[in-house]
């Protein structure tokens, strides 16, 4: 069956298997999302299952779900009946009206929300209904595709785009080098724990992504980890703590938290990599529920640097809050 044939009738689609050719607009697409793309409505775990089993094959032999594919490959799409997924709850209506609120940007290309924390961007093993499948529903008739993802504890801004040719050029850019003259320029707000001794500081450690039992992913400074550079500035002193200004130059798992942690000042309200006791007077007598990590602004340019784009979401009310309380 071909991926026409597919797009008319999806639902013989998925009772026996296709082979799709990789379109020119998909190269350097990773097996995993374009995979998501052609399985509509089937979570994560599903498809790094059928990755892992070998029932996915590019060009005819077992692939990883990292694998970026190139134009004019053939990628083997087993049978998949969604229906006994049993993802078809369709989000609760008071959370589709949340995220409805959330949009803070939409245009004929993007749809970028300022999204809550708390809200995965996509759903996996547990989680129902994230930022993407709930904007799905609200746009039944719109494409739309993750361009990058956010922790499930950070607000701030998440864009989707509307169209391939929006996507692919998104990704590139997040595949730069930042700085003057390229990339997406990213700015996160955060509450450091303690007085950060110098107004500026960057962290220049190499970050590496391990599991620990269960599957949970944990990641630390190592030698052998990737590159990633963060720069961290003070905005203001507030009880005894720093808010600052986060500009990151590489996308890490978990960058800004690990690099908090390695210069002694853990992002506040961080379960994960804090400091317990510092979060639980924070919890006490500032009323922090949360991590406080926000990504407050994004800039980059479209059409080859001739479109450019300045996206803001203001610092989530309840850590506004905190930092009233903390005076």
């Amino acid at each position: 069956m071909t991926d026409s044939e597919h797009r008319r009738n999806p639902s013989a689609a998925k009772s026996s298997v296709r082979l799709i050719k990789v379109p020119e607009d998909r190269a350097g697409q990773r097996l995993d999302n374009f995979l998501l793309g052609q399985l509509k409505g089937a979570p994560r775990s599903l498809v790094y299952k059928l990755v892992r089993s070998g029932q996915v094959r590019v060009n005819g032999g077992r692939a990883k779900a990292e694998r970026k594919l190139e134009a004019g490959e053939e990628v083997r799409v087993p049978p998949v009946n969604l229906s006994e997924v049993g993802d078809k709850t369709p989000p609760p209506a008071g959370f589709l009206q949340r995220m409805e609120q959330a949009i803070v940007f939409e245009d004929a290309r993007l749809l970028v929300i300022n999204k809550p924390s708390g809200v995965a961007s996509h759903g996996g093993s547990g989680i129902s209904h994230g930022a993407i499948e709930t904007m799905r529903a609200l746009r039944p008739n719109q494409t739309l595709e993750l361009v990058h993802r956010l922790d499930r504890d950070t607000s701030g801004l998440l864009v989707m785009a509307k169209k391939r040719s929006a996507l692919s050029e998104l990704q590139a850019l997040l595949r730069e080098d930042h700085g003057a003259t390229g990339g997406i320029r990213k700015r996160y707000l955060t509450l450091l724990a303690g007085r950060m001794p110098d107004g500026v500081m960057s962290v220049d450690a190499p970050l590496h992504v391990g599991l620990r039992q269960g599957g949970e992913r944990h990641v630390q400074v190592n030698a052998a980890g990737k590159p990633s550079l963060s720069h961290f500035r003070v905005l203001e002193r507030r009880g005894g703590h720093s808010y600052c200004e986060v500009r990151i130059e590489t996308g890490r798992t978990h960058q800004i938290r690990v690099h908090a942690l390695h210069i002694g000042h853990p992002v506040a309200g961080d379960d994960k990599y804090g400091d317990p006791a510092v979060n639980k007077r924070l919890r006490e007598q500032a009323g922090l529920k949360r991590l406080f990590l926000h990504a407050a602004s994004l800039e980059f340019a479209l059409d080859a640097g001739k479109t450019p784009y300045v996206l803001n979401a203001p610092l989530a009310p309840e850590l506004a809050e905190v930092l009233d309380r903390l005076g």
